[in-house]
Formats: C-alpha cells, structure tokens, sequence
C-alpha cells in the first residue's frame, strides 16, 4: 500500500466542524429521533405525577401494552420495482382536509403536563394542516383554541355531565366557535383505576408534599412555568379538586344511552363521531344509524384494562361496516409505520395522544412541531419503502398482523370449564 503524508487541503475537507448550536431547547429537540427519544426526554423534565398521568394507564396497563404490541407484530408486504419517488401524505376525512391520516388526539389537564397546553397542541396543528381535539377537561377554552387555530380544523371532544345543561351548553359553545366535528365519547362512565395517579397522590390543583418537592428540585424551570402563568384549572367546567378519579366520578353520568347520543345528534350542525367503540355490533349499530364516523378505541388503556386491542378489532370492523365508512382508531400509535399499518387495514384517520405530550412536555410548541416531524418523516418513508405514493394505495395485502394473542374458542373453553 502506498502511503503519502497528508494533505492540509484534503484534512480541511474531512474534518468539517459542525456550528455548535446555543438553543438548548432546540439542540435536544434536534436530537429526538423518535417518539420514544420525546418521551425520555419529557420524563426528565417533567414532575413524576405529571409525566406518570400521561405516561400510565389503568390497572396493570395490559391494555396499553398489549395495544403498542400489536403495532409492533405488523408484518409489511413492500412491492418492489414500482417506484414512489414522491409520497403525497394527505388524506379527506370527515368532509375536509388534513395533511396527514392523524390528527392530535383530545386529552386533559394538558397545561399541566407543560404550562403552554393546549395552545402549543392547536398551533402546531395548524402549522402542519391537520386536526386538533379539544378536551372536555382541557385547560384552554373552546373560544381561546379557535384563535390559535382559526382558519384550521378543530374537533370538540363530548363528555356526557351529570348535569346534562353543562354538556349542552359546551356543544352550542363549539358550534358557535366553529369547530367542524363533534367527538361524543362513550367509553368513561366512571373513572378507571389509574393506579400510578393514585400512588403519586395526583390531584387537579397539584398538591404539595414533602415527595413532589424532592421531585422538583431537578425540575425547577417546570415549577417556574407553572407558578408564573394563569392558574390551571379546566377551562369548561366550574369542577375543580380532587384526584382524577374523582372528579370523573362527580361530574360524569354513568347512565348516558343512545338517547343522549340522539339529544346531541339533534343539537349539533357539523360531523359526528362517537369515540371509544370497542366490539363489532355497536360499531354496525352506530354507522347504520347515520353517525359521520366512529373511533375504535380503549380510551389510551385507561378505562378498562384487557380491554379489546383496537387495532386488532379493526379489520373486523371495517369488513362489517364497509371500507367507506369512516373508521378511525387510536391507542397506543407511537411510529408512523404504525399509521400507514391502520390506514392499509382500512381506517380513514388515526389520532395520537401520549405521543403529542411527549413533544409537549419534551418542548412545548416546539416539542409538538418535533412530534409531528418525527411521524411525517416515518409515514412517508414507510410508504416509500411499500412502493405507495399515495393513502389510496395502501391496501390489506400490504400488511400481516402477527398472532401473538390467540382466542381460545367459545366451545372449547366450555369444555375446559366442564
């Protein structure tokens, strides 16, 4: 091998130093690969209750892990020689547009996990041209969303109160702001068994212990953020205090029917879609009954655990109601692959939850545009990959769930018992 001294010229060229960047929020956020890095990151920066009510799920968190399982036992089918030099990512639901097949999930307490909430949530949707949901329990209100998000798409998201007036004046509130798409859920009648919010002593407002405090030291500039802007509470009801469970308990009614769902059908103009659908009947009995679209979902694992897999149940679904119904699911999505997967099987939208406040509390505004960033990038090279230039293309043929939890069969499991 023939050796030579180097060359100044030629060293100058390899070595090529990167400018070193002074935004400490910017340099982690830019080193956030994945949603995971998002999350590890928001665990860091954020209280353990505050991360732990976003992070946990109910009982032994078997339906959330078992949901983000099933994602991950997807088997993809790519065809080869179709070139997709251009991959277009958008999609029509619900009667408009959005950039991408998902939009941000509704979820509450949202300024508690990082003081700008809701608003850092709306805009960043707005930024990327998809839909943003409002909570109930949200901490921003209908009217405050809508001027972050005013030419964008807005979604409100419908518990059913104890004190139905407090529901219906929440709808007309919605319909007066202009939101297109009313999201009536149906799967919280009483509060799940959150255990980790209950071991953490978690409580709207957060209460103070010698646990917390040792908690927030490494984490001052949360408290900083939380003690200099508006006081949390929800920004649609007058019900604060108490732990999660409770407060769920007071103001939800455990008893709302198909006639409550027909009450707000009446009352609202735009789409209606029912959220938290979990078995193939209800999902028939909703669509033939003239709803705009259903959402399979086990409320995040939150509600009740060993719950149904919303993925799992969603070719059966689309196979009984017809792949022109919309059909939307959500529950443990964490990758891009894992919506281009739900889209190929047949939903028309996805929604993310935990994976929006992990941006959140990962960076605020900027933390949610990462989020948004990181599952564009995978759901347009995961569509590359397939060889699909576009949703309409993707197809079952494209993906294979991988059995890992098998049903025992009614008739033996009869016998067994015998």
């Amino acid at each position: 091998m023939k050796r030579q001294l180097p060359r100044l010229g030629e060293l100058a060229e390899l070595m090529q130093f990167k400018r070193p960047d002074l935004d400490a929020r910017r340099r982690r956020l830019d080193a956030a690969l994945t949603i995971d890095d998002l999350r590890a990151i928001a665990k860091r920066r954020t209280p353990a209750a505050a991360f732990d009510y976003t992070d946990g799920a109910a009982d032994g968190e078997v339906s959330l892990t078992r949901a983000r399982q099933a994602f991950e036992d997807v088997e993809f089918h790519p065809d080869i020689l179709r070139p997709a030099a251009s991959v277009n990512t958008s999609t029509t639901v619900l009667g408009g547009p959005s950039s991408m097949p998902f939009g941000i999930a509704p979820t509450g307490f949202t300024r508690l996990m990082q003081a700008e909430g809701e608003t850092a949530g709306a805009g960043a949707a707005a930024a990327a041209g998809i839909p943003f949901t409002l909570s109930t329990l949200g901490t921003t209100t209908i009217e405050d969303v809508k001027a972050v998000n005013p030419h964008g798409r807005n979604w409100f998201q419908l518990y059913v109160m104890r004190d139905r007036e407090v529901s219906y004046g929440l709808v007309e509130r919605a319909a007066a702001a202009g939101y297109d798409t009313l999201m009536f859920t149906v799967d919280t009648p009483i509060a799940g068994a959150r255990l980790r919010d209950k071991r953490n002593g978690f409580s709207i407002p957060p209460q103070l212990t010698l646990k917390t405090v040792v908690d927030a030291i490494p984490r001052p500039w949360w408290w900083f953020d939380f003690l200099t802007t508006p006081k949390l509470e929800f920004a649609s009801l007058s019900t604060t205090g108490g732990t999660v469970g409770e407060l769920i308990n007071n103001a939800f009614d455990p008893t709302i029917s198909y006639d409550d769902l027909d009450v707000i059908r009446s009352m609202w103009p735009g789409k209606l879609v029912v959220k938290g659908v979990q078995n193939v009947p209800d999902a028939v009995r909703l669509i033939e009954g003239g709803v705009d679209g259903i959402v399979l979902s086990n409320h995040g694992g939150r509600q009740l655990d060993r719950a149904p897999v919303p993925f799992h149940l969603l070719p059966q679904v689309v196979r009984e109601v017809g792949r022109d119904a919309t059909v939307m699911v959500d529950t443990g999505i964490m990758h891009g692959a894992d919506i281009v997967a739900s889209v190929a099987l047949g939903a028309k939208f996805t929604l993310i939850g935990r994976a929006y406040l992990y941006g959140l509390m990962a960076g605020g505004r900027q933390g949610v545009d990462r989020t948004i960033a990181i599952l564009r990038s995978e759901i347009e090279r995961t569509m590359a990959l397939l060889g699909v230039s576009s949703l309409d293309e993707l197809e079952p043929r494209h993906v294979t769930q991988l059995q890992r939890l098998t049903p025992i069969a009614r008739d033996a499991a009869e016998r067994i018992e015998g």
